[in-house]
């Protein structure tokens, strides 16, 4: 039980201080694109980065069930674990965007995922689509191989998240990133609108993009993790 409230946290504190930047940024005059987008990118990545350090040791700190789904084709967790995993993130990517309203009194911008008109370039949906696929695929396939190795423990939690950091400023413009469907459910469900009836998008690539890089892990690895396991 314990790896799913932290689940549920981890989740909730992303959202929290990823999307609350975002919020907080979006309502300043000076502010300008390439600033915030430095901003809120890093604002995710180190975010993330002391998730990964504080319950790392919990539950692995996925906060995304696109991770989990990676880490589930994978065989590297249960089906059980999976499947609840998911339903925490889900519920921590709600209770977030309900902070972030509380925080700012507002939920006109919670920081949720668009193309066409919500996108800073006009996306559109293909592009969004194809964007969102990519960037998850890196971030995943990321996630799985530097988490591949033990000794890898200590340094795991910087890399995954300067990988989040830059997925954040390439998508930002496009799509304002989602890599994560728990973080964009959340969001527009409490903004609705535009944002949830395009928050389909933000669920479905992303979760394509992990099963394409949980299947390109399993060609690169999956021969390898069956002989070091004889």
């Amino acid at each position: 039980m314990k790896k799913y409230i932290a689940e549920f946290l981890g989740t909730a504190i992303l959202v929290v201080f990823g999307c609350g930047s975002a919020v907080a940024l979006s309502s300043l005059p000076l502010s300008t694109g390439v600033t915030t987008t430095l901003a809120i990118a890093f604002a995710f990545g180190l975010t993330l980065m002391s998730l990964c350090y504080t319950i790392g040791d919990i539950s692995g700190s996925h906060v995304n069930p696109c991770v989990s789904l990676g880490m589930w084709l994978t065989r590297r967790m249960t089906t059980k674990d999976f499947i609840n995993y998911v339903i925490a993130q889900f519920l921590g990517g709600i209770m977030g965007a309900l902070i972030v309203w509380l925080m700012f009194g507002s939920r006109e911008n919670l920081g949720a995922n668009g193309f066409g008109e919500a996108s800073a370039i006009n996306a559109t949906m293909l592009q969004a689509f194809v964007a969102e696929i990519i960037l998850t695929f890196l971030f995943v396939f990321t996630v799985l191989t530097v988490t591949r190795k033990q000794e890898n423990s200590k340094i795991s939690g910087i890399v995954i998240s300067l990988t989040l950091t830059l997925v954040h400023i390439i998508g930002i413009p496009i799509t304002g990133t989602s890599v994560n469907p728990a973080r964009s459910f959340g969001p527009a469900l409490l903004t609705d609108g535009i944002a949830l009836s395009q928050v389909w998008l933000f669920i479905v690539s992303p979760l394509i993009g992990a099963c394409l890089a949980a299947l390109l892990y399993l060609y690169f690895f999956e021969e390898k993790e069956i002989t070091k396991k004889k």
